[in-house]
């Protein structure tokens, strides 16, 4: 399962979007699923009802309904680390949507996102000490 933030979200929804034409290729290339959390879901379906229109925001509930996107629900547990990484990284500053991903790839293991967040999904760290790898940007 390959994570995805809100920008690839929103990029995928909005054909004006600078970043569509590689979230759409993305998105395209890769044969895996895309799982997320639920502060994601929320800021995305705000931010495409805000920038496109409520039928755009429908449809992203509704792929989260019919599975397309995996959602994963964070143990309490996990939550509690969300405050000690949104004061580690206050400088970008770090939202609880990206705090969520954190503690997701942590979950998972890997940090493979889909990201339209360059600056801050390349200064956040996953157990500490480990990079995401956004595939929306080229290899080096």
């Amino acid at each position: 399962m390959i994570i995805a933030d809100s920008g690839f979200f929103i990029a995928l929804a909005d054909a004006g979007d600078a970043h569509h034409a590689r979230a759409r290729a993305a998105a395209d290339e890769l044969d895996e699923g895309w799982i997320t959390t639920w502060p994601v879901v929320t800021e995305s379906c705000h931010l495409i009802g805000r920038r496109l229109n409520p039928e755009a925001a429908i449809a992203l509930i509704d792929d989260v309904a019919h599975a397309v996107i995996e959602v994963w629900d964070p143990p309490r547990s996990a939550w509690a680390r969300a405050p000690a990484l949104m004061r580690r990284y206050a400088n970008l500053p770090m939202d609880l949507a990206d705090a969520s991903l954190v503690l997701l790839a942590e979950h998972l293991g890997h940090g493979r996102i889909f990201s339209t967040d360059r600056r801050d999904f390349g200064a956040y760290r996953w157990k500490n000490r480990k990079p995401f790898r956004n595939l929306l940007e080229p290899l080096p």
